[in-house]
């Protein structure tokens, strides 16, 4: 039986992961996950995209709302929430033109920031209302938190063997010493073990623990999967190797993108809980698409 096993939340876009043994569902994502972001002067997000020592900031959401930075320089930082409806200010924010609003910390993090980022400026998502999931691929009134574009992301360990199998027969020993590319270069919320390589590519709903979600749409990769998430370096894979087995139109594809269902006689912002060890059964299935080959 597939389940559940590793979570991953990201209380900062793009900056390095939690990894707990349990997460609430909220139907924006996971509970604190890519609540804050940092964003250039126009107001667009900035991420490890645009500088891959993003990465190295560490961040621990506190019950409060606040929030703990720690740089790759060892200086601390904790931020109060900013709220719009306490009188915070609201500006535009921008996640691939989409365009919402959130409210930005307070002065001292922008200088924080800004000595080590210049030109940033740090956004909270105070209202997660405020910005609507893709309505070519959502229902009416479902929104998603700072995520690129959904609420979760989900992954599974047999296909990641299976690229690192086609990058060791691609190119051996390219990467670091020859080494295995980590899950963690995708940065998913779930993690799904005991499937066949690349089974997610057919399934359009599943069950995880007491949940349910629709799979509606496979992610497209960027230059972020080729950053060693520990030390902000660069490589080749696996955009080389996706680029020639998983190419789906203009896409390089890892991983399938979630929504969670509300259920039944639940109306408030606490869908349920996921928690490691969880039985993940495939609801519903599709044919799954062949990737062009060039």
């Amino acid at each position: 039986m597939p389940q559940l096993t590793a979570l991953h939340i990201h209380p900062l876009k793009s900056a390095y992961r939690l990894s707990p043994g349990s997460a609430r569902v909220e139907p924006w994502g996971l509970a604190g996950d890519r609540r804050w972001m940092l964003v250039d002067e126009r107001g667009k997000a900035y991420t490890q995209r645009e500088n891959p020592a993003v990465g190295r900031f560490k961040v621990l959401p506190g019950e409060d709302g606040s929030l703990t930075v720690t740089g790759p320089d060892g200086a601390h930082l904790v931020v109060v929430a900013p709220s719009g409806a306490a009188g915070a200010e609201r500006v535009n924010a921008d996640i691939f033109g989409s365009v919402f609003e959130a409210a930005p910390a307070g002065e001292e993090a922008q200088r924080w920031f800004g000595e080590r980022l210049p030109g940033v400026r740090l956004l909270h998502l105070d209202d997660p209302r405020s910005r609507a999931v893709s309505p070519e691929y959502s229902e009416p009134g479902e929104t998603v938190s700072m995520a690129d574009g959904f609420p979760l992301l989900l992954t599974t360990t047999a296909s990641l063997a299976a690229l690192n199998e086609l990058i060791a027969a691609e190119h051996p020993g390219d990467e670091v010493n020859g080494a295995a590319l980590p899950m963690e270069r995708f940065r998913p919320n779930l993690v799904v073990s005991g499937t066949e390589a690349w089974a997610e590519d057919g399934w359009r709903r599943i069950r995880v623990g007491e949940l349910t979600f629709r799979v509606v749409k496979p992610c497209g990769r960027c230059v972020i999967t080729t950053t060693d998430q520990e030390t902000g370096e660069r490589f080749h894979e696996p955009l080389r190797t996706l680029a020639k087995y998983r190419r789906f139109g203009k896409s390089l594809v890892f991983g399938q993108n979630l929504i969670p269902d509300r259920p039944e006689g639940v109306s408030g912002d606490l869908l349920g809980t996921v928690r490691l060890g969880d039985e993940v059964t495939v609801l519903e299935e599709g044919p799954r698409p062949e990737p062009d080959r060039r």
